[in-house]
């Protein structure tokens, strides 16, 4: 069985959507909607709303070794009921 949600995704945009309801996490890439929104629901204990995800391009960088790729990822905005929090992002 493969593990949905990798991460929260903690920045400062994303905070601002914290007061809206909405947190983002990084997910794996086969994850569908229906999967993310099943995954939130019973490690959070919330009510998900609606769920959108888009994939992140990866890109070069360059270090002191030579170029090196940045693999693609998927990132999940997660809207909850009016009313519903995640603790874990509380108080970041």
């Amino acid at each position: 069985m493969k593990q949905v949600i990798k991460t929260p995704l903690i920045t400062e945009k994303n905070t601002y959507h914290n007061a809206a309801g909405v947190y983002v996490f990084e997910v794996d890439m086969k994850s569908t909607k229906t999967e993310v929104k099943t995954a939130v629901e019973k490690n959070f204990k919330v009510k998900v709303d609606s769920v959108r995800t888009s994939v992140c391009r990866g890109h070069s960088k360059n270090t002191k070794f030579g170029a090196t790729k940045v693999p693609y990822w998927k990132k999940a905005y997660v809207k909850l009921v009016e009313g519903e929090k995640i603790a874990l992002f509380e108080g970041v």
